[in-house]
C-alpha cells in the first residue's frame, strides 16, 4: 500500500510536469521522508490553477476551489492538490479572509513550522527549502516560520500542534516559539472543541503521549482546555500504594507504560492495533476525581473519587464533543477502575457479569497499567484473566431463562419488580443453580409470588 500510494503521487506530479507546470510534494510527507518515516499521505502543491488541475485527471473533487484546492482520486486514494497561495488576514483564528495565488516561496512562508515548510520535487529528486526546515530537522527543533505570534494568531490550534510535533519527534521547541506558546496559550479557549479533541487524541495515540501531556502542562496550555488534569499536579498520594509520586505523575507513567510495555490485555486485536480513543481518555481521566476529594486524616484518602471522577469525566467528554458511546465507555472506566480490588470476593454471578461486560478489555488494560504505574501487584489482573479463560472454555452464554412475558403469564404486573426478578433468576442461572425454565419459574414463585401483593 505505501508503494502504491507513492506511485500514484509521483504520477500526479509527473502529469503536471508534462503539461509545463511546477509540482512538488509538500508538508508532512516531505518531513517524514527526510526523517526516514513512511508518509501516511501525500499533499501536492503546484502553480497550476484548480481548473487546470481538474482538466488533467479523470476523478477530481472540487473541495475548495475558492482556496485553490482540489482532490485528485486514483484507485480510491485521495490526494490534495493545492495551487501556490498566500493568505489574507485571519479574522476568526482559523480561516483566512482571502486567498491569492502566488509563487512557491511565498507559499512556503505562509505555513506553520519550518519542518512542514519543505517541498520535494520527485521528478528531479530534489528538496526545495526556503525556511530552514532541513536544518531544524537535523537539529531536532520545532520552530515557527516567521513571527510565531503571528502564526499562532492566524490559527490558534497551531499552539497545540507545535507541542504535538515536539512530543512525537522528541524535538525541542525553539525559544522564541516556546515563549509565544506560553504567552498566547489562552487563545486556545477560542478553538472549537472538535479541533482540540482531535489534536488531543493524536497526542495520546502518538509514541510518547506522556511527553505530549507533560509539555502541554508545562507550557500552560493544558490548563486552558483541561484544567481538571492540570489540577492533578502536586496532589500527593499515600506512598505505600503510590511510590511513583503525585496523581499527575502516576497518570503520565500509565500513558508511558501503555506504549512501552506489552499489552497483555483482552482488547480486541491485542498487540496489533492502537488503543482506542476511549481507553486513552479513560487512562488520562481515571483519577480526575482525586484532587477535589483529597483528605488527610490517618493518611491521605480520596473517598468516593471514582464516582466524583465519573461525573467530571462525563462533563469533559461532552465538553470536547466525544460521541455518546465513547463518553459512556470513559464514564464506566473511571467509575469502575477500583472494582478489581473486589473481584476475588464477588459472587460468581457478579464476577461473570463483571468479566463479560461490554468493553471489558479496556477495563482490564486500564487496571493493568494502573497497577504497573503504582504498587506493581498484578494478582487481581491475573485472577481475572484466568477466570476469563475459564469462561471462554465453557459453552457460549445461554439466553435468559425467563422474560417479561413469562412474568406476565405468572401473574406479575409490569413494574420495578420485573428487574429484580430477572436479575435474581439470571444470578441463579450464572451460578449454575437453575438450568431450565421450569426451575426458574419454581424459584420465582418460591421467592416472589407469596409476597407480591400487586399480582393477580
Amino acid at each position: 500500500m505505501p508503494d502504491e500510494l507513492r506511485s500514484h503521487a509521483d504520477r500526479i506530479v509527473e502529469t503536471l510536469h508534462r503539461k509545463g507546470f511546477k509540482a512538488y510534494f509538500a508538508g508532512g510527507c516531505v518531513r517524514d521522508m527526510l526523517m526516514g518515516r513512511e508518509p501516511d499521505d501525500y499533499d501536492i502543491v503546484t502553480d497550476a490553477r484548480p481548473d487546470e488541475v481538474a482538466g488533467l485527471f479523470e476523478a477530481v473533487i472540487p473541495v475548495g476551489r475558492d482556496f485553490g484546492v482540489v482532490v485528485v482520486v486514483i484507485d480510491r486514494h485521495h490526494f490534495e492538490v493545492a495551487t501556490f497561495r498566500k493568505e489574507g488576514e485571519y479574522l476568526d483564528g482559523r480561516h483566512p479572509s482571502s486567498v491569492a495565488f502566488t509563487d512557491e516561496e511565498e507559499d512556503a512562508r505562509r505555513r506553520d513550522f519550518t519542518i512542514n515548510g519543505i517541498f520535494y520535487e520527485p521528478v528531479r529528486k530534489r528538496y526545495i527549502d526556503y525556511v530552514g526546515g532541513q536544518e531544524d530537522i537535523l537539529r531536532g527543533v520545532i520552530r515557527s516560520i516567521g513571527d510565531p505570534r503571528e502564526r499562532f494568531r492566524e490559527d490558534r490550534l497551531r499552539i497545540i500542534r507545535g507541542v504535538r510535533f515536539a512530543a512525537r519527534f522528541r524535538f525541542v521547541i525553539d525559544r522564541e516559539t516556546e515563549e509565544a506558546i506560553r504567552e498566547l496559550a489562552p487563545l486556545v479557549s477560542g478553538v472549537s472543541a472538535e479541533r482540540i479533541r482531535d489534536e488531543l487524541i493524536k497526542i495520546l495515540l502518538d509514541p510518547y503521549p506522556h511527553e505530549g501531556i507533560r509539555l502541554l502542562h508545562t507550557l500552560d496550555v493544558l490548563g486552558v482546555f483541561l484544567p481538571e488534569v492540570s489540577h492533578m499536579d502536586g496532589v500527593e498520594q499515600p506512598p505505600e500504594f503510590h511510590p511513583e509520586g503525585d496523581v499527575l505523575t502516576h497518570t503520565l507513567l500509565m500513558l508511558e507504560l501503555m506504549r512501552a510495555s506489552p499489552p497483555g490485555s483482552y482488547v480486541e486485536g491485542e498487540g496489533s492495533r492502537d488503543p482506542s480513543a476511549a481507553l486513552v481518555m479513560g487512562i488520562l481521566l481515571h483519577d480526575i476525581g482525586k484532587p477535589p476529594t483529597m483528605e488527610v486524616a490517618d493518611r491521605i484518602r480520596f473517598n468516593n473519587h471514582t464516582s466524583v471522577g465519573a461525573e467530571m469525566a462525563e462533563g469533559i467528554m461532552k465538553r470536547l464533543r466525544f460521541s455518546k458511546k465513547e463518553t459512556q465507555v470513559v464514564i464506566d472506566l473511571v467509575r469502575d477502575h477500583l472494582r478489581f480490588m473486589e473481584c476475588r470476593n464477588m459472587r460468581e454471578s457478579t464476577l461473570k457479569r463483571f468479566l463479560t461486560q461490554e468493553n471489558f478489555g479496556e477495563h482490564l488494560e486500564l487496571h493493568r497499567l494502573d497497577c504497573l504505574a503504582s504498587h506493581g501487584d498484578l494478582s487481581n489482573y491475573e485472577f481475572c484473566r484466568e477466570k476469563l479463560d475459564e469462561l471462554r472454555a465453557e459453552s457460549p452464554r445461554q439466553p435468559r431463562l425467563l422474560t417479561g412475558h413469562d412474568l406476565i403469564r405468572l401473574g406479575f404486573n409490569p413494574g420495578p419488580l420485573y428487574r429484580e426478578i430477572l436479575t435474581y433468576t439470571e444470578d441463579l442461572q450464572l451460578e449454575g443453580k437453575i438450568r431450565t425454565k421450569e426451575e426458574a419459574i419454581e424459584a420465582v414463585i418460591e421467592r416472589f409470588r407469596k409476597g407480591n401483593k400487586d399480582s393477580n
